[in-house]
């Protein structure tokens, strides 16, 4: 069924464990997994009567699980204690821990189309390829500064594999972005989006902000990035969230769109396949849900969120996303409505004939 932006809606609302950060789905089906607060792996059946949240088994993170990737048959997990951990999608038990993957907090993974490579990125600034099958270390990337321009630690938020695996895409605080070559693991192109970046001088002599979110579209041409515009209280997330498109090989930036309506992080964006629209999501102390046209930037659809969206996964058919945040796993949809069935014509009652009088 084809999808249609402006029909969203929320489906379904249901608790999570803790504060959910990170999500992915099961292929073909309502069956996620999320990572949360309480340092634990969930599985979750959205579609289930009385959907129930199912820890997996294994010793796991001692701290926030900030990130879920399935790739494979695995899913692997990033939290802020430093370790991945292998996790086998059938039986939900840990298979495998790589301590100290990261010498700071794991922001964010990602996995490659084919579910052969993971990427992840942390607040050391390092971005690593890993091999799924093995856990090995394939590659250490590094471009992103470890400093602001203002000489306080920055921090690597976003990643996300092109369309076709051959590219990957990283972001960071100051708002510097690079595109890397997957198979030599080398720089491509670097592009710069410094609005997304608050220096506050007088109040606290403090940095927020960043980027937060990256994707390509689906033709890979594209890249657009998500995070916060200028904040004015460096205390909240008092800023219109914030996203720029670039034509990323020509160095290009083609829309730069803030809303001062609902303001916050923009923590997660989705390209439509076709390219026509993109949908983003994220909040402050609440939370919203926008689709956007691609060509014209022009808002398509908004709507208020019921927590602070952390993550989000599309579906097979782009009609379904399936989210998480602060206490919370909601499901939007986007489906055309069927047409309504036109009610069946009654037949005329055929008359009988009228019965003749005995003589």
């Amino acid at each position: 069924m084809a999808a249609d932006p402006k029909q969203l809606k929320i489906v379904k609302n249901l608790n999570s464990r803790g504060i959910a950060f990170a999500i992915d789905r099961v292929p073909k089906t309502n069956r996620v997994f999320y990572g949360s607060s309480d340092f634990k792996v969930y599985e979750l059946d959205v579609g289930a009567k009385k959907p129930d949240s199912k820890a997996l088994e294994g010793a796991g993170h001692q701290s926030y699980v900030t990130c879920v990737v399935l790739a494979g048959k695995s899913i692997v997990t990033g939290s802020y204690d430093c370790q991945l951990v292998w996790w086998d999608a059938g039986t939900k038990k840990q298979v495998r821990a790589v301590k100290d993957a990261h010498a700071k907090r794991i922001r964010r993974l990602a996995a490659s189309p084919d579910g052969l490579i993971v990427a992840s990125v942390s607040d050391d600034m390092d971005v690593k390829l890993w091999d799924v099958a093995t856990g090995k270390l394939k590659a250490t990337l590094k471009d992103h500064k470890p400093m602001t321009p203002h000489h306080y630690p920055s921090m690597l938020y976003a990643v996300a594999f092109s369309h076709d695996g051959k590219l990957l895409a990283t972001a960071d605080k100051v708002g510097h972005i690079v595109v890397w070559d997957v198979a030599t693991a080398k720089k491509v192109k670097s592009l710069e989006a410094p609005v997304m970046y608050t220096w506050d001088p007088r109040q606290r002599r403090h940095s927020i902000g960043g980027i937060r979110s990256v994707a390509f579209s689906g033709d890979d041409r594209l890249l657009a990035v998500g995070g916060i515009g200028k904040i004015g209280n460096i205390d909240h997330l008092g800023g219109p969230s914030r996203i720029e498109i670039f034509d990323w090989k020509a160095g290009k930036r083609l829309h730069q769109i803030e809303d001062g309506k609902f303001k916050g992080l923009v923590e997660q964006i989705s390209f439509h396949p076709d390219g026509n629209w993109f949908v983003v999501a994220g909040g402050d102390h609440n939370g919203f849900i926008s689709i956007y046209e691609t060509k014209s930037g022009k808002l398509i659809k908004q709507e208020k969120a019921p927590m602070h969206v952390h993550q989000f996964v599309v579906n097979e058919d782009h009609d379904t996303i399936f989210a998480v945040g602060h206490q919370k796993v909601v499901t939007w949809e986007m489906k055309v409505p069927e047409p309504k069935k036109k009610p069946a014509e009654k037949k005329p009652a055929e008359k009988k004939p009228a019965k003749k009088k005995k003589g």
